[in-house]
């Protein structure tokens, strides 16, 4: 053995690595996630959400009845990109889930059903279609179904990042069911133009509104888009006391696609996963094409390339960990001369 391979072997010996040896793969000229571009196809997933129905009992340790997004670049791991996890959570006819509360932060975006409620802190939020709850870290939330039909959703958690930073905490409630203080109290307070200017500031670094109603989404979204000119238009979930982030690590978006016009490729630091709430389009993602229509689901990975064109009226729900990226400095977007496109701030009405 020569004196630089003797060297290495005592470098190795005492859990040190060179790096020198790993500068590139370390730190290559831009983002290479090891996330693949897929979609998961929703009425191959809600037939097995309705089979998982009729052989999983919801109970304590399971929690929840969630079939998470796997994907396939992430060696096995039940996350849809590095940061973030998705899932589409089944709750039967007059079913419960029950309480607990956890560090990683939680959206529930409603895809079918009427008539089940998530209490967050006491506060029922009843979900319908299109609505947006919030499940904030570390607040206390369960499930439950009033109605005879079963009701599904879209999970989105930032669980792998707070995996990644080792501040995952987990906790159930005392009881199966926490207390009731009120029913959609946060609306109330925070969901209208007139009460939001007398509203005291929170320290919170969530909204104190929990629950976005599609009503005002679509308004806000018809609004925007009349004599925009644009193919699409986008609004951002905000806190309505002050213009952040509904959550501080996890963005939530709604994108409106005009038929027939494709928009340009546009590339960010960060992933993101879509949600087709309506329509029916094309994404192209790093190069593959992807035929989605309603209630597919899709994860584009950090600074890959995507452009949509809707085939109908389209609207795309999604989830991104932009937030976190600002904060920390690291968010970037491809150069000026990519897509055009209208952004605004997502304000209840």
């Amino acid at each position: 053995m020569g004196e630089l391979e003797t060297f290495y072997a005592d470098v190795a010996a005492l859990d040190l690595q060179p790096l020198w040896t790993q500068t590139r793969n370390l730190m290559p000229d831009e983002p290479r996630s090891a996330a693949k571009p897929w979609l998961w196809k929703w009425q191959a997933v809600r037939s097995l959400c309705e089979r998982s129905g009729k052989l999983v009992p919801i109970e304590r340790g399971g929690e929840r009845r969630v079939l998470s997004l796997s994907n396939p670049g992430l060696g096995g791991l039940p996350f849809a990109s590095p940061t973030l996890w998705g899932a589409f959570q089944y709750l039967g006819p007059r079913e419960s889930a029950p309480a607990h509360r956890h560090s990683p932060g939680a959206i529930r975006f409603v895809i079918e059903g009427q008539g089940a409620w998530t209490t967050v802190d006491g506060d029922a939020c009843d979900m319908s279609p299109g609505d947006l709850v919030l499940t904030p870290s570390w607040c206390w939330h369960d499930h439950k179904n009033g109605s005879d039909r079963p009701m599904i959703w879209f999970d989105g958690l930032d669980m792998p990042t707070v995996i990644a930073l080792d501040a995952v905490f987990f906790e159930p409630h005392p009881e199966a069911s926490q207390p009731l203080r009120g029913r959609n109290l946060s609306e109330r307070l925070y969901g209208g133009r007139a009460t939001r200017a007398a509203a005291a500031r929170s320290e919170s670094p969530h909204s104190p509104l929990l629950l976005y109603r599609w009503r005002d989404t679509e308004a806000s979204l018809a609004a925007l888009l009349e004599g925009s000119g644009e193919p699409m238009v986008t609004l951002r979930y905000v806190n309505p006391l002050t213009g952040t982030s509904a959550l501080p690590t996890m963005g939530c978006e709604m994108t409106r696609l005009v038929p027939r016009r494709r928009t340009r490729s546009l590339r960010k630091v960060g992933s993101s996963i879509y949600v087709v709430f309506r329509g029916r389009g094309i994404s192209v993602i790093d190069g593959t094409r992807f035929e989605w229509g309603a209630g597919d689901s899709f994860v584009v990975p950090s600074w890959a390339a995507v452009d949509h064109e809707a085939l109908e009226p389209a609207d795309l729900f999604s989830i991104d960990d932009r937030p976190l990226l600002e904060r920390l400095g690291l968010f970037r977007e491809a150069p000026p001369g990519e897509p055009q496109q209208v952004r605004a701030e997502f304000q209840p009405r």
